[in-house]
C-alpha cells in the first residue's frame, strides 16, 4: 500500500430506522432508485454501526477496494504511518445522507457527557451541508434545532413519556433548508433533519443517537437501547442541553458561510465548516475545470467525488476520478494536482480529522 497515495475505498450502506436513500441511488447511476431502511452511504469510515436487533460488527466500515481490508484494521496496523504522529484514530466520520421522511428527535452527546456516560473521547458533535432537497408529499425541506426558552427538562421528560410528538416538534425551532445551506449541531442540540435532505455530514466518530420518539413517521417501532444507547431512559435525559434559545441566536450559532481560501482561473477551494467554527473537523469543497494543485496538509484528509470526472495524479502515481469514488489520503502525501476531464468539471468534498488529536 502506497503511503504516499490517496487509497480508494468502496461506498458502504448502512441500515437505519428511517427511510431513504433513492438520491445516492441517483448519485450512483442507479435511475430506478428507491427509499428504503439504508438512507445513508458511510466515508472513511472505521466505526461501526449501532443499530439493535442487527448482528453488530463491520456495518458502516469502510473497506479498501484494491483488497477488501477495512480501512481500520489498515489504520491500527500503525497509526503513526497513517494518521500522523499525534493521531491514535481519525477522530472524524463522513456520511451522505438522504432522507423520504422526517427524521426522529435526537440529540447526541457532547463531549464531557460522552466521557461520563458512554465512557468515550468523542461526543457527536456533526455539521450537515445540504446538497440537495426534494419534496416529499408536499412537504417543504426542513430542519429542527435547539430548544425554544422554556423547556425544561421536567417539560421535556413528560413529552417523551407521553410520547407528544407534536408538542416535541414544538419545543424546536424549525428551519427550512436549501442546497448550499450548512448547520453546525453541537452536542447536546436537540434536533431532526426533515423529509426531502441529501446532505453531506461530517462528524465526530461515535454512533450515540439518544431519541425520544418510540414510533418513526413511517411506523418503525424503535427498539428501548435505540432510544437509550444502553444507559437507561433516566440518563438519556442528561444528554440534553436545556438552553432555550431564540430562532435568531439559534440561526446565528449553527448555520455557517463558506468562505473561499484558494482561487485559481481554474478552480477553487471553499472552506464549509472550519476550525474557527469547531476543533473536532473541517469540510471543504473543490471545484475544478481545468488543473488545481492541491497543497500538502500535515494531517491525512478524505476525498469525495460528487461530480465530474477526471484524475488526482502526484510525480510517480495518478488515479481515476469519477462519481461516488471516495479516498482516504495518508498523512504525509505530497500536493495532488486534480485536473478534469474536458467538459467534465469537478466537485470534490475535502474532510479533515480534529484539530488536535485525542488527549
Amino acid at each position: 500500500m502506497d503511503e504516499a497515495f490517496p487509497i480508494r475505498l468502496d461506498n458502504p450502506r448502512v441500515w437505519r430506522a428511517y427511510l431513504g436513500g433513492r438520491l445516492l441511488d441517483r448519485l450512483h447511476g442507479r435511475t430506478e432508485g428507491k427509499d428504503d431502511h439504508f438512507p445513508e452511504e458511510w466515508i472513511m469510515s472505521v466505526t461501526a454501526a449501532n443499530n439493535a436487533d442487527r448482528a453488530a460488527g463491520a456495518d458502516g466500515l469502510s473497506r479498501i477496494e484494491e483488497n477488501g481490508q477495512t480501512l481500520r484494521a489498515l489504520l491500527e496496523s500503525d497509526p503513526q504511518r497513517w494518521l500522523g504522529k499525534s493521531r491514535a484514530d481519525p477522530g472524524v466520520l463522513v456520511k451522505l445522507i438522504d432522507s423520504s421522511e422526517r427524521l426522529g428527535v435526537q440529540v447526541h452527546p457532547d463531549k464531557a457527557t460522552a466521557r461520563r456516560l458512554f465512557h468515550s473521547e468523542y461526543g457527536k458533535t456533526e455539521c450537515w451541508h445540504i446538497l440537495d432537497t426534494r419534496r416529499i408529499n408536499g412537504e417543504e425541506p426542513c430542519v429542527y434545532l435547539g430548544f425554544r426558552p422554556g423547556i425544561t427538562r421536567e417539560k421535556w421528560k413528560g413529552l417523551f413519556e407521553c410520547q407528544d410528538i407534536r408538542g416535541m416538534l414544538d419545543a424546536l425551532h424549525r428551519f427550512p433548508v436549501q442546497p448550499g445551506d450548512t448547520i453546525l449541531v453541537e452536542g447536546g442540540t436537540p434536533h431532526a433533519i426533515g423529509a426531502g435532505c441529501f446532505l453531506i455530514e461530517i462528524q465526530e466518530p461515535t454512533d450515540y443517537t439518544i431519541r425520544t420518539e418510540r414510533v418513526t413517521p413511517s411506523g418503525f417501532h424503535v427498539a428501548d437501547s435505540m432510544c437509550h444507547q444502553g444507559i437507561g431512559f433516566d440518563s438519556m435525559f442528561d444528554v440534553f442541553h436545556y438552553r432555550g434559545m431564540t430562532r435568531g441566536k439559534v440561526r446565528g450559532r449553527c448555520f455557517t458561510d463558506a468562505a473561499q481560501i484558494l482561487e485559481t482561473g481554474s478552480g477553487s477551494v471553499s472552506s464549509l465548516i472550519g476550525y474557527d467554527r469547531t476543533p473536532c473537523f473541517a469540510l471543504e469543497e473543490i471545484r475544478v475545470s481545468g488543473k488545481l494543485k492541491l497543497p500538502a496538509v500535515p494531517s491525512f484528509y478524505g476525498l469525495y467525488v460528487l461530480e465530474g470526472r477526471g484524475a488526482v495524479r502526484t510525480d510517480r502515481r495518478q488515479a481515476v476520478l469519477e462519481k461516488t469514488a471516495q479516498f482516504f489520503v495518508p498523512a504525509g502525501a505530497p500536493g495532488l494536482e486534480i485536473e478534469a476531464a474536458e467538459n467534465q468539471p469537478l466537485r470534490v468534498m475535502r474532510f479533515l480529522g480534529p484539530k488536535e488529536g485525542p488527549r
